[in-house]
């Protein structure tokens, strides 16, 4: 298992910008449900647990 970088900077309001060595990504948080700008995104279950769903 190699190296990763993921940095998350807060915009406000639910939403964040998202930058990893794939690119960057805006994501936006509903309730418990949080969309990607990559077309995924994730239900939050419990806390510590969620399912993701969509495009990785």
């Amino acid at each position: 298992m190699g190296f990763s970088f993921r940095r998350s900077i807060s915009l406000g309001k639910g939403r964040r910008l998202n930058l990893s060595k794939r690119g960057a990504s805006v994501s936006q948080r509903i309730g418990r449900v949080t969309f990607n700008s990559r077309g995924g995104g994730s239900v939050r279950l419990l806390r510590g647990l969620s399912f993701r769903f969509g495009k990785r």
